[in-house]
């Protein structure tokens, strides 16, 4: 067995449509696809990234709140390669979104920078090669 890539990260929201439009209107991934699943009054978003890489939003009721932040058990943070951090940060500061200084990986010396989606999950944006 050989692993090629992440295929999807599957992230559950408390409120999907403020959920939807972070990810779309800020964000800018393409909606693939979205379904009503009226046996689980749920929402499912499939959402693309240019490289084919996808995130499934989910929304269902009473989902439990993330236990702490960041360092609950489980997915950490979700991180994106982008061309230019600092540029990334600024548009994200012009929609209105909090943005942590932009700071340096020590061991790539590559440049990143953490976000939250509207649930508080950590976001990453990731200096790109």
């Amino acid at each position: 067995m050989q692993l090629q890539r992440i295929h999807h990260a599957a992230i559950i929201c408390s409120d999907y449509a403020r959920s939807k439009r972070f990810y779309v209107d800020v964000l800018g991934l393409t909606v693939i696809a979205e379904n009503y699943r009226a046996a689980r009054r749920s929402y499912k978003l499939d959402l693309a990234l240019p490289d084919g890489a996808q995130i499934e939003l989910f929304s269902f009721p009473d989902a439990p709140p993330r236990p702490s932040y960041p360092e609950a058990q489980g997915l950490r943070h979700l991180a994106f390669a982008v061309a230019d951090v600092a540029r990334c940060k600024a548009d994200l500061e012009a929609l209105g979104v909090a943005v942590e200084p932009v700071r340096i990986d020590e061991y790539t010396g590559k440049a990143f920078v953490f976000f939250a989606d509207p649930d508080g999950l950590p976001l990453e944006l990731y200096q790109a090669d």
